[in-house]
């Protein structure tokens, strides 16, 4: 550590050294629990003498502004920072827009007020079926690439490699039609959606989402200054002919409707496709979990139907993989694609190589798909386990809503039941549940439960669900 020390003359200089050292530290440059240099080797790099160092140094102790810990060194003690010596702050001039990002939610649905012996919060993946040994070697693999790579730059869009092994398993897995060129590598399916809006969407814009629905992309549109109308939801999926006109983008998850879980009829998808192309309006089909399917024929991706270049495909790897990861896709018309890359560029540059190499190898030799096989398996037990549980016991209280994919299931109360109070007292008795009520903006509140399979053991689900039967039988 290289301390700005400036001594001048050659009187008084640990009384100099003295002063600055304390000033840095009640500014906060030097934080609590920084170590200094050896006195011996600050001595050297300022050119004094051993013995004025010293004397600073026992001056700040005294102060108990220093520490010393046997055998390992001299560090700043942990204080309460100088109020009054802190700038007193301005009304920025962009003070507005502060607050209209200040106002966004940010928290996806409630988490529990304490921490629950067993989660059924929904979007999370179980890291136990991750193969951890796979991935470390791919990661070696990557390291070992870059440490070889002269390049320096990279393209926004994403490392070409990766770009292909995506589309060739989103085209076998969800029926997506695309090529490499047409993918684009971000952070996350949530950078996906950012880059989108910002390209298209402008302070009055109309935009159109489902509701009840995903509370970061909404809070998203409103951030960037949209107006965003709430489209209902019923047992076909968003419905179509409430899509107002002037609408520019359209948001919706129709293979599996979050949070209720209802896939979209292929009646309404044509239907969907249609008003887009009428209004020159870009559907955003946000297929975040659907890679898990457990009843029935697997339904294609809306983007497969699109002749008209107006929907533009979101995928992550969060949900299949790990959450840590955060890498996603989109799959963007032409006259979408080169604004979203120019954006990416102005943002970030381009997503992290090293994990971009890592994941190309990891799914070009297949453990993606057999991680998948793998928990599919998983997956559709504990699905099974939790409907057995509704169409049984829990039947009296609450109705499970027809899913067949994805990594949770809906159900809605029966009439009486309290659902704010049932998540409270359940989170008392160690289970984790989570309300509908959170993801509805203007649409009345369906009461239920959004109940999530992802992060919770197959033994758990049972001990688990007699704890909140027990509860609903408590509240009468």
């Amino acid at each position: 550590m290289e301390l700005h020390i400036r001594l001048e003359g050659r009187k008084g200089l640990a009384d100099q050294l003295y002063r600055q050292l304390r000033a840095s530290i009640d500014s906060g440059h030097l934080a609590a629990g920084s170590q200094l240099p050896p006195s011996r080797l600050l001595a050297v790099q300022l050119g004094v003498s051993r013995k004025t160092v010293a004397e600073a140094y026992s001056r700040l102790t005294y102060d108990n502004l220093l520490s010393g810990v046997v055998g390992r060194g001299t560090f700043i003690t942990p204080r309460q920072p100088n109020r009054a010596a802190e700038a007193s702050p301005i009304a920025l001039a962009g003070s507005a827009s502060l607050q209209r990002w200040q106002q966004r939610a940010t928290v996806l649905g409630q988490r529990p007020q304490q921490p629950v012996r067993y989660d059924f919060v929904g979007g999370a993946s179980s890291k136990a079926q991750f193969p951890f040994d796979q991935w470390r070697s791919c990661l070696n693999d990557a390291a070992r690439r870059c440490q070889r790579h002269a390049q320096r730059q990279f393209p926004a869009q994403g490392l070409q490699e990766l770009r292909e092994v995506i589309a060739h398993h989103i085209a076998y897995a969800r029926g997506v039609h695309c090529s490499a060129d047409d993918v684009l590598v971000c952070n996350g399916a949530q950078q996906a959606l950012d880059l989108i809006a910002r390209v298209l969407v402008e302070p009055g814009c109309q935009v159109a989402m489902e509701d009840p629905g995903y509370p970061p992309a909404r809070q998203l549109f409103l951030a960037l200054g949209a107006r965003v109308q709430s489209v209902a939801v019923d047992e076909q999926g968003l419905c179509v002919e409430q899509i107002a006109e002037g609408t520019q983008l359209i948001y919706v998850t129709p293979s599996h409707q979050f949070p209720l879980g209802v896939p979209m009829s292929e009646a309404r998808r044509h239907a969907l496709l249609a008003r887009a192309a009428t209004l020159g309006a870009l559907i955003i089909e946000d297929d975040y979990d659907c890679e898990f399917r457990y009843h029935g024929p697997a339904a294609h991706a809306l983007q497969r139907l699109d002749q008209h270049g107006v929907v533009a495909y979101v995928g992550t790897f969060s949900k299949t993989l790990l959450p840590e990861l955060r890498l996603g896709y989109a799959v963007l018309p032409a006259a979408v694609l080169h604004a979203a890359c120019v954006a990416k560029q102005l943002s970030d540059w381009h997503s992290p190589t090293l994990l971009q190499w890592a994941l190309a190898r990891f799914v070009g030799q297949g453990h993606l798909n057999k991680h998948i096989r793998r928990c599919h398996e998983v997956y559709s037990a504990r699905r099974e386990r939790i409907l057995s549980r509704l169409e049984g016991d829990l039947a009296p209280w609450l109705s499970a809503i027809p899913a067949h994919a994805g990594l949770h299931l809906s159900a809605l109360a029966r009439p009486g039941v309290d659902v704010e109070r049932l998540t409270r007292l359940a989170n008392t008795a160690g289970v984790g549940l989570y309300s509908l009520a959170p993801f509805f903006s203007e649409m009345p509140v369906r009461a239920g439960l959004m109940m999530g399979f992802g992060a919770i053991d197959l033994l758990d689900i049972d001990p688990a669900l007699d704890r909140v039967r027990d509860v609903l039988q408590g509240m009468g």
